[in-house]
Parts: C-alpha cells; sequence; structure tokens
C-alpha cells in the first residue's frame, strides 16, 4: 500500500484515492519570465517520479502542472526587454520545455496557463465575496479576508496572530486586516487588464492554481503538490480560496519537496550561486542531473555541489558499466514474486523512498557484473520506473556531450590514429596517443585486437 507524508497532517498516510483505481494531480509550476534553475529542476523531477510511480502502481493518473504567464516580475521584465509580454512568456516556456524534456521528465497530462483561465477566476472571486470571504477595496482591488476562514494556517501550522507578529506587514489603509491577500488587481497604466465586476485589472497570483485545478480536476482532488517554499503564503492561500468558495474540502494530500542548498548555503541571486538548469546541464550529463536529485529523499534539503555531482556521475556509471558488462535479458517485472522487484516497491511505496530503492539498483548491478542478464534485465526495468538507464550502455560511458568532453567522433579518431600506429610498431606513437586520451578521461581496453573504450 502506497503511503505518503500528508504535509496538512504532518504524518504519513495510506494514499486512498477519492475515485478508486485513479488520481488527480495538481502541481504549482514555473513563472515564465527567465530560465529555470535548480530549484525548478528538482519540482520537475520529483513530481514526474512521483507520476512515474502513481502509473507503475496501476492507477490512471490524471496530472497537472499549470504556467504561469501573467505576474509582476514577467510584467517588468518584458518592459526592460522592450518586448511583448506574450514574447517574453513564449520564449521562456519553450526553453523549459527544453529544459525539462532533458531531464527526461514526461510531459503532464495538462498545462493550463494563467491568461486561459481569468473569467474562472473572476467568477471564482465573485462567489468569495458572495459567500463573505472576500470584499473589494476603494482603490479596485479585491481582497480575502483571512479572519473569515476559521481554517486559515492550518497547513503551515501557525495562527493568524503567530504570523501577523512574525511578519513584517506594511500598512495598508486599504485593508481591513493586514494579512488579507489580493484576489484581484487594479489596472496600472500600461499593464495587461481585463474587464470585472471592480473594473479594469488582472488576478492575483494565488488565485490562478485555484481556478486552474478545479477547472481540470474538480473541486475535490487527491494531490497536490509543490517546493516547500509554496507551502505558505501561496498553498495556504489556495485553501482559503478554494474552501472558503465551496464549503467543502479542497485536496486531501500535500506534497512538498525540500529545499535546493549550495554547498551547504541557500541558492540565492545575491549569494552569487544561482545557477540555471542549462548552466548546470553544460558540465553534466542530464541523466546524470536526475541522478543526483533521485539519489535524495524528496523531502529532504538537496545540497548541490560539483563534488556532489561528480560522486551521482560515478555512481550512475557503476549502473552503466554493469548493464554494458551483461545484455540486459527481456524481463517482465514481477513485484510479488521477485525479492529485488519487491524491495523496491516497499521502498518506493514508503512515501516515495528512492533512497532505498536505488540500493536495489546497486545489488542487482553487483549480480549483472558477475554474469547474470537476468539481473541486468531488472535492473533495467526498475531503472525505468525511475527514468533512468534507458540509454544504450555504450552511449553514456562514451559521453561527450558536456562542456569539457572531448567528442565521441574525435575519441575514435584517435582510436583509429593509434591502431595505424601499433600496425606500423611505432610503439612510441601509440603510447603517445593512449596517454593523450588517459589525460582527457578516457580508458582504453584492448582485448582480442579489438580497442574498447569508456571514459573514466
Amino acid at each position: 500500500m502506497l503511503n505518503l507524508y500528508n504535509t496538512l497532517t504532518r504524518q504519513k498516510e495510506v494514499f486512498q484515492p477519492i475515485e478508486p483505481g485513479k488520481a488527480r494531480m495538481y502541481v504549482c509550476g514555473m513563472t515564465v519570465y527567465d530560465y529555470c534553475h535548480l530549484g525548478h529542476a528538482r519540482v520537475m523531477v520529483v513530481f514526474d517520479m512521483v507520476a512515474r510511480w502513481l502509473r507503475a502502481s496501476g492507477l490512471e493518473l490524471t496530472y497537472v502542472r499549470n504556467i504561469t504567464d501573467i505576474d509582476d516580475k514577467i510584467i517588468k521584465r518584458a518592459a526592460e526587454n522592450g518586448e511583448t509580454i506574450g514574447e517574453l512568456t513564449a520564449r521562456f516556456i519553450a526553453a523549459m520545455n527544453e529544459d525539462s524534456d532533458a531531464l527526461g521528465v514526461i510531459r503532464p497530462d495538462f498545462e493550463p496557463r494563467a491568461t486561459e483561465y481569468v473569467p474562472g477566476m473572476i467568477a471564482m472571486i465573485e462567489r468569495l465575496i458572495a459567500n463573505g470571504k472576500a470584499y473589494p477595496a476603494a482603490n479596485g482591488d479585491v481582497y480575502y479576508a483571512v479572519r473569515e476562514f476559521a481554517g486559515y494556517g492550518k497547513l503551515s501550522g501557525k495562527s493568524l496572530d503567530d504570523m501577523r507578529a512574525g511578519e513584517r506587514v506594511d500598512v495598508d489603509p486599504n485593508k481591513r486586516d493586514p494579512m488579507d491577500f489580493v484576489l484581484w488587481k487594479a489596472a496600472k497604466p500600461g499593464e495587461p487588464s481585463w474587464d470585472s465586476p471592480w473594473g479594469q485589472g488582472r488576478p492575483g497570483w494565488h488565485i490562478e492554481c485555484s481556478v486552474m485545478s478545479e477547472k481540470l480536476l474538480g473541486e475535490h482532488f487527491d494531490i497536490h503538490g509543490g517546493g516547500a517554499d509554496l507551502q505558505f503564503p501561496h498553498h495556504e492561500n489556495e485553501i482559503a480560496q478554494s474552501e472558503g468558495a465551496h464549503n467543502h474540502a479542497f485536496v486531501n494530500y500535500w506534497l512538498h519537496n525540500g529545499f535546493i542548498r549550495v554547498d551547504n548555503e541557500k541558492m540565492s541571486k545575491s549569494l552569487g550561486n544561482f545557477f540555471t538548469i542549462r548552466e548546470v546541464l553544460q558540465k553534466y550529463d542530464a541523466e546524470v542531473v536526475r541522478f543526483f536529485i533521485l539519489r535524495a529523499h524528496y523531502r529532504s534539503p538537496l545540497n548541490y555541489s560539483d563534488a556532489h555531482l561528480d560522486d551521482a556521475k560515478g555512481a550512475l556509471t557503476r549502473l552503466y558499466t554493469a548493464l554494458n558488462t551483461t545484455a540486459a535479458a527481456a524481463v517482465e517485472v514481477d513485484w510479488a514474486g521477485n525479492d529485488a522487484a519487491r524491495r523496491f516497491k516497499a521502498a518506493m511505496d514508503d512515501d516515495f523512498n528512492t533512497v532505498e530503492a536505488m540500493a536495489v539498483l546497486f545489488e542487482l548491478a553487483g549480480e549483472a557484473n558477475k554474469g547474470s542478464a537476468e539481473a541486468a534485465g531488472l535492473l533495467k526495468a526498475l531503472g525505468g520506473v525511475l527514468g533512468l538507464l534507458q540509454r544504450e550502455p555504450d552511449v553514456f560511458l562514451k559521453g561527450g556531450n558536456v562542456e569539457g568532453e572531448v567528442p565521441a567522433a574525435e575519441v575514435e579518431a584517435l582510436i583509429e590514429a593509434r591502431r595505424a600506429a601499433r600496425a606500423a610498431k611505432d610503439w612510441a606513437e601509440s603510447d603517445r596517443i593512449r596517454d593523450l586520451l588517459a589525460s582527457q578521461g578516457v580508458q582504453l581496453e584492448d582485448k582480442g585486437g579489438i580497442t574498447s573504450w569508456r571514459r573514466a
């Protein structure tokens, strides 16, 4: 039975879908005004892993991950660049998809964009006003009255008074309470706007996810996910909006992945340790980055450094080396009858414990290195459940697709030159080429008159 750690209840719970045999999951996606960073990579990969396991468990999953394409940052960046908001967001949505595809992330079933759901947002705000949970202000904005929602704070575990005492909240004469948050923003000159009962304006950030999830998954669904930084206030506000509008439960299970740290410090542009996905992929193979993310438990902090990526590269290389040593037999995973598969499943059913699941992969690699084609087949099959080990081993081991690695074609040409030198008994030239390749991280093996190679 699948057990999930539910942020809402702060404990592991058996997953019981609302509709037997089906699961509905919504994950907060990217605000598309810049290239995706490592934190985005973790959200993409973690919830791709969750989606894959739900499906491997026999559930019919509907997976939604939204795109925020209207926001203060987007408006500001487009103005700075001298381009339209549409041009800016289209460019960075394309870049996001490139990064996501490189990391082996299967596209969600739906990727709604906020600008496509503004009428639904207006309708929900009207309903909140009618329910006494929101109010129009004199400045043309509409605010959510947090003290009118009895459950506010249940996700973060904080009371409103504690939150107010711990936050620096600017005094706003338009708000009834400093903790009230905006649902609708009155139009400003030069900004995009829509008609509404409160005049021209645009939606606040929080309302978009309440509406998009409702439209695609229903008023009450199974799983809502995102980064830990969204727990408060974004997800707290989503609950207030959706439950305040419909007067019933919104989501049964809340999942949050841990933060990314860089050399044990919080990643931030101000500290100069901020990395985009594509910057990292210039130095490391995308599957290495995916492996690095999944070898840690999704709820734990993840510390990024070159040393950790190098270690992940070495570990993934060991798995591919095992598959290169013994050809994988075609196997059908027997989750109940095979001990390794059973232990892999038990790990994944325990709140997606990829750490223990990976340990099973390395045990199978050991058996594959001893010549077990069945172990190699199971290694590849179980790796595939995590989105790993699906390339030809030789292709991964020869690499050459990241910055600093000699291209495979150049290595092959040097090996051919060395073969010619050996045929001419020019041993000095043969040794020179071998040493040159070794200095570039390429190991040669001569066996039976054939030279094979791999990255060190």
